[in-house]
Formats: structure tokens, sequence, C-alpha cells
């Protein structure tokens, strides 16, 4: 059976008459930019998040750009990040001209290691991003106190884990700005790129607002320098179609979860994901640590079986060519990053996935025959 790592069209087709009906509703209003459905999707994501503003952007990468610009970072400030995480987390650090400094990462829940941070601070830190990796947040209680301890600003990376939460408070408004993805791939998938900003504060909201259309604040007056950073409104109005679904979205997910977690129990060359105390798991991946050794073997065995799996990441940022030329200590002792990059793989965990599909998963990952000699 083939399984694919991710169906959007089981998610997407069934709501197919809702979401020609926004895109009849969007072509007949003549509003493409801005309007009325950005601002009931900014609305109710707010609710849906649990924070006072919430703004629509053009992708994932443009709200790290756009939070890191208001939070008025400049050429040569340090920005401390993990390693292990997607590229755009620190790509939008560096096209800001501030200086990505990579943190070591937990083996356990894939966060960035408070300790490996401390080793990495200097005088020109002056910000924190934490990244809810595949769907789990931070332990944020620790972060916000080492945050506060150096004077540091906290952005929160989401884009994976709308949703998440950490003791009673979602991903997004625990720092002073949060950053979430639209991609079609996310547990909000949609249509093309888009993101979206949070935040409590009322000044940077305002400042956001204007960086995110040129800096322009009234129309055609620019008291600085900014960018396009615009949803269109027919984004706006398919989100809006998906939004009132999630919590199903997200049930799929874990239920999933926990019928692979009962089910792989007993491969011991695996390590399975876990939900840590205190939070709560949106299941953005499921991501497997394949001991000994196997890890690629492993993967060419689901593919000849059919199985859809990704490698998310099998190049650690601190170790991608366009970084090397960063200062020594950005890139040094990285050790849990490096050997998660060996031994990771993900598995079809979408909440569309049928009976059948999970157990041919199952099936797969248990026939798969190990090599005695990395035993």
């Amino acid at each position: 059976m083939i399984v694919p790592l991710l169906d959007v069209n089981a998610q997407n087709h069934p709501l197919r008459a809702d979401l020609e009906g926004a895109f009849s509703r969007v072509i007949t209003s003549g509003r493409f930019i801005f309007g009325d459905e950005m601002e009931a999707l900014e609305r109710e994501c707010a609710e849906m998040i649990g924070v006072k503003h919430a703004l629509s952007v053009s992708s994932g990468t443009d709200a790290l750009i756009l939070a890191l610009m208001a939070l008025d970072l400049q050429p040569g400030d340090e920005v401390l990040c993990p390693s292990f995480t997607f590229f755009a987390t620190a790509g939008a650090i560096y096209r800001i001209g501030a200086i990505p400094v990579f943190c070591d990462v937990s083996a356990v829940d894939f966060s960035l290691c408070l300790k490996s941070a401390a080793s990495k601070i200097t005088p020109r830190t002056r910000c924190i991003m934490p990244v809810h990796l595949f769907g789990q947040c931070v332990a944020m209680d620790e972060l916000l106190e080492f945050a506060k301890a150096h004077n540091l600003l906290v952005l929160e990376d989401c884009a994976q884990a709308i949703g998440s939460s950490f003791a009673g408070k979602q991903a997004g408004v625990m720092g002073q700005v949060g950053a979430f993805s639209f991609f079609p791939s996310k547990n909000l998938g949609g249509f093309g790129d888009g993101g979206l900003v949070t935040t409590d504060d009322d000044a940077l909201v305002e400042r956001m607002i204007r960086l995110r259309n040129h800096g322009m604040h009234p129309k055609y007056y620019h008291s600085e320098v900014g960018g396009n950073f615009r949803l269109d409104a027919l984004q706006c109005a398919l989100l809006r179609v998906k939004l009132p679904h999630y919590s199903r979205y997200m049930e799929g997910r874990r239920d999933n979860a926990q019928f692979y977690q009962e089910s792989l129990g007993s491969c011991d060359w695996l390590t399975l994901p876990q939900q840590m105390p205190n939070r709560s798991h949106t299941w953005n991946q499921f991501t497997l640590i394949v001991q000994n050794g196997q890890r690629d073997r492993f993967k060419q065995h689901l593919m000849d079986r059919g199985i859809g799996c990704e490698i998310y990441y099998p190049v650690p940022l601190h170790k991608q060519e366009c970084f090397q030329h960063l200062p020594a200590h950005s890139l040094r002792e990285c050790n849990v990053a490096e050997s998660l990059s060996q031994q990771v793989i993900s598995i079809p965990i979408y909440p569309e996935l049928s009976d059948e599909q999970k157990s041919a998963v199952i099936a797969a990952v248990k026939d798969f025959p190990r090599n005695e000699i990395y035993e």
C-alpha cells in the first residue's frame, strides 16, 4: 500500500464547496489586498491563539523577518537560535543583517539547549529565538527566565506549532512576538505561502502594521523602510474556511500519535517522540530516532514499501555552507544537533490517515531487517 507522507487533498477536497464559495466571495468583492477577509482571519486567529493582536503576512519566513525588524534588531546584533531546525529560522536573522548564533538542542524534545545558549552569549547578544519544533512547545518558563536574566528579547518561531501550548499558554503568546506559517504542509495549511505574527504589545503591532506595508502610514508617507509582507485576501478567505475545523484536525493527529506510541513501543531500536509534561503537542511531525547507524537503510526500506517519510533535518544549520564565515562561537559545539541529523526520520501523521494506512506504516516499520553488525 502507498501511504504518502502528507495528503493535502484528503483534507481540502471535502471542503471544496466552501472553498469555492470563499473564492467566489473574494472575486465578487473585487478587494484582493487587505479588506474584510484579512481582518476577519486576523480576529479569528487571535481569538483561537489567545493573543491580543494577530497580523497576517505573506509567509512564515516573512513573519520572522517582520518580527525581527519590529524588534529593532540591527546589523551585527546576535540572535541565539537552535541549529536543529528549518533554514528559515536562521535565514531570517541573517537577512536583516543580524548574526545567527547556533545553539545545541535537547535529544529528548529537540528544543534549544539553554546550557549551550549560555556558553554563546556575548555583549552583542540581543535576542533568543526558541523554535517549537514538530508541534511541541519549548519549556518556556525556563527560557523566559533565562531571557530575563540576560536582558534578551524573545521571538517564538511557531511555524510548526499553531495550537500547541505550555502551562496553559499557547505558542506565540509567551515572548514579545510569535511567528507562524500557513505553508500547505503545516497543521493549518493554506493554498500557497502565508504566515502570521502575534503579540500583546500595542506599540509593537503598530510598527508591524507599518512595516508590513512598506513602512507606510498614512498612505504614501514612509517613516521607515519596510517590506511587502501582505497576505492576499484570497488566501485569508480560504484559510477562514479551514480554521473552524482545526480542533478536529488536531484530534486526528493526536489519535494517530497515540496509535503509533502504542504500536511501536516494542521496537527497542527506535526512540519514539514524547509529549513532555505540562505541554500539549500538535504533532506537525512524528519524528523517530533510529539507533545504531541504520537510519538511511531504514528510510530506503520504508520507501521500498511505499511509505512516505522525510528527514527533518539532514544538515544542522551550523554546518550549512552559507554560514561558515560566521564568528567561531556561532558554529561550535552543537553535538546533539549533529547526531540527530544522522538519526531522525518522520513518518505520516496527518489526520486523514485511514486505519489501513496506519497499519501499513506499522507493518513496514516492524518488518525492517536490522543489520546486526550495528547492534
